[in-house]
């Protein structure tokens, strides 16, 4: 891929700007397209800085497990032998949940609980502080669902194992080791550098730049691609763990196998293309989007940023084009409606699910499933309700359009072993509540 193809796809997928960075075969390039703020028109270059997102907490992940292998804990650590003062709603989850619980989103707590607790230093002591009033959105263990909440909890017990703060470890332990110089967590530090802006839907430029300090380890990195494909490298050639292919370990399979991959192991979510195992982390903040994916057998890692447009359809179209050239590897593609209609009961999915931050409103309409999703937390104002039509695909799985958009969202319903009714939508469990 070369710059003018990138830039065909940003024009195509009307995302305002984007960087990329590829490693194969040892040797990496760098390139990039479009604008930074569609405001101010300032280009994007290989070395901008974009918010990777939820790739973050491939970082803590890895983080925590440095501090394993130096004995401090294991991944079977209950959080309050670390953090004695820990507590959720719920009692027993507050004494039992595990280190391997928050890393593989199995805790069962809540997740999207979005809390500005101030930028001072105290930041993530304070919002861990504030789970004790969340709910369980699932029994401990039982099923995956996407956990924000249990990184920083996880960031918060790096923090006290080592009596430092999850910044600085971030640039302690990860980015100066490998020599990331674009690199950083606090905007006073990203100002330094050429940074992008996140796009709402039409194009605007956000009317906030990032998230709250307190959900730094659960996704508040920002780096040019060339960084994240660094630090990819050192999980497959070796470098900060000792056993990096340990966090390569299934740990659970996810009830929507098609949205990110079929399972999860340690921070990673783990797929298979073609025979050949794939790990890989995406990221969306405020109008931005990050993908990383690598491949341990071949060695190509493959780092791309958007801010805004479809950057979902976008990073897609990206990868499948670079590993088909590349390694030769089929990208599998979206779950999309069969050619041929099926005719399923859907009305027995019909309801409200509801969980921290999001409800989700499905309602049975002309033999398939119409739904409408709203965030109900602190980022509700970012963006409005959406309604879409789902498809079925078969008995439990459907799939449908958010926004009219090229991208096909899938939802899985499914049944915990009590019989109790979920939704796997947007990598996240959602009980039925009505």
């Amino acid at each position: 891929m070369d710059h003018g193809r990138l830039a065909e796809l940003i024009a195509a997928y009307e995302v305002p700007g984007s960087a990329l960075a590829y490693l194969h075969r040892g040797e990496l390039t760098e390139l990039a397209a479009g604008t930074l703020n569609a405001a101010t028109g300032v280009e994007a270059t290989p070395d901008s800085l974009f918010q990777i997102g939820s790739i973050t907490k491939v970082w803590t992940a890895t983080l925590l497990m440095l501090q394993a292998e130096r004995g401090r804990l294991t991944l079977d650590t209950p959080v309050r032998e670390v953090l004695p003062d820990f507590r959720v709603a719920d009692e027993e989850v507050s004494r039992a949940v595990t280190v391997r619980h928050l890393l593989t989103h199995t805790s069962g707590i809540d997740g999207d609980l979005f809390l500005d607790t101030g930028r001072g230093d105290d930041c993530v002591a304070r919002y861990v502080e504030a789970c004790a009033g969340l709910a369980q959105n699932h029994p401990l263990g039982v099923t995956q669902s996407y956990c924000n909440s249990g990184f920083v909890i996880a960031g918060r017990m790096l923090e006290r194992l080592t009596g430092k703060l999850w910044d600085d470890l971030v640039r302690e332990e990860l980015a100066g080791p490998l020599g990331l110089t674009h690199t950083w967590t606090l905007p006073e530090d990203v100002l330094r550098f050429r940074a992008a802006t996140g796009h709402l839907d039409g194009g605007a430029p956000a009317p906030r730049w990032g998230l709250m300090r307190a959900m730094g380890p659960a996704g508040l990195i920002c780096a040019r691609p060339a960084d994240v494909v660094a630090f990819a490298r050192a999980h497959l050639e070796g470098g900060l763990l000792a056993d990096p292919a340990a966090m390569w370990e299934p740990q659970v399979d996810v009830p929507n196998p098609h949205t990110l991959g079929p399972q999860w192991g340690i921070g990673w979510i783990l797929d298979e293309w073609d025979g050949h195992r794939v790990i890989s982390h995406g990221g969306n903040t405020i109008g931005q989007h990050a993908m990383l994916w690598a491949v341990p057998g071949t060695g190509t890692v493959v780092c791309v940023t958007a801010n805004g447009g479809h950057s979902g359809a976008f990073t897609r179209a990206v990868a499948t084009e670079l590993f088909e050239r590349l390694d030769g590897l089929t990208v599998p593609p979206e779950l999309e409606p069969p050619a041929t209609p099926v005719e399923v009961d859907a009305a027995r999915h019909a309801g409200v699910y509801e969980r921290t931050g999001a409800r989700l409103t499905v309602t049975a309409r002309d033999g398939g499933l119409r739904l409408r999703g709203e965030n109900t937390g602190p980022l509700a104002d970012l963006s409005e309700p959406v309604e879409y039509d789902l498809v079925a695909v078969d008995e439990v799985t459907f799939v449908g359009r958010p926004g009219g958009g090229p991208a096909w969202a899938s939802a899985v319903f499914y049944e915990l072993p009590d019989g109790s009714p979920y939704v796997h939508l947007g990598a996240r469990a959602t009980p039925r509540t009505a």
